[in-house]
């Protein structure tokens, strides 16, 4: 009798916990209005060319309580490049560079987030054209949750920066313009988030 007691006791303890520990984890989806990527690179080794992409869609799985336990998917559009000039985005948009037409996205999912310092990394998996490379980034965010007073959603946002290699994606290496740019790409993603109901 007593036996039961304990059992019932524990298990109506577990009931009232489960709540709490599931409200620690939440999923927002992204804003793609309001977020996109920017990136810089050489060219002739004397200036920067800059550019940005956006058509940004996914989710990230927000845990409220440790940062390290949440997770970002999401995608941009490649179609959308623009660096300002109309013949240099026509070209990167061919089949020497991003090849929109066979490969419209470019992905990231994430596999880690770590915390050292004080200050957090992510690390994921991006994929560029059909290549697919682990990536780490330097990660600001995410920022205290406020409403929105248009929609009446929670919103936050955080943004990664870091930097690639070109030739580790096989990117514009078959161009005749590509001894021109530089191997090193630095970026900044700026992603807003909007929390589900």
């Amino acid at each position: 009798m007593k036996w039961n007691y304990m059992l019932g006791l524990a298990f109506a303890a577990s009931l009232m916990l489960a709540p709490a520990a599931h409200a620690q984890t939440s999923t927002w989806t992204i804003d793609a209005n309001h977020s996109q990527a920017d990136f810089q690179v050489r060219h002739l080794a004397v200036s920067n060319v800059r550019g940005s992409i956006s058509g940004v869609k996914g989710a990230v799985v927000l845990d409220e309580k440790d940062i390290t336990k949440s997770s970002v998917d999401a995608s941009l559009a490649a179609g959308t490049v623009n660096t300002s000039n109309a013949r240099r985005d026509t070209d990167l948009k061919s089949e020497r560079f991003f090849d929109v037409d066979k490969f419209p996205g470019i992905s990231f999912k994430s596999t880690a987030i770590t915390k050292i310092d004080g200050k957090l990394k992510i690390t994921g998996d991006l994929t560029l054209r059909d290549v697919t490379k682990s990536v780490t980034l330097d990660l600001d965010g995410p920022a205290p949750p406020q409403k929105n007073p248009q929609t009446g959603k929670l919103v936050s946002g955080f943004s990664a920066s870091g930097m690639i290699k070109r030739s580790d994606f096989n990117f514009g290496n078959k161009s005749p313009a590509s001894g021109t740019i530089g191997d090193d790409i630095k970026f900044t993603i700026d992603i807003e988030i909007a929390k589900n109901d």
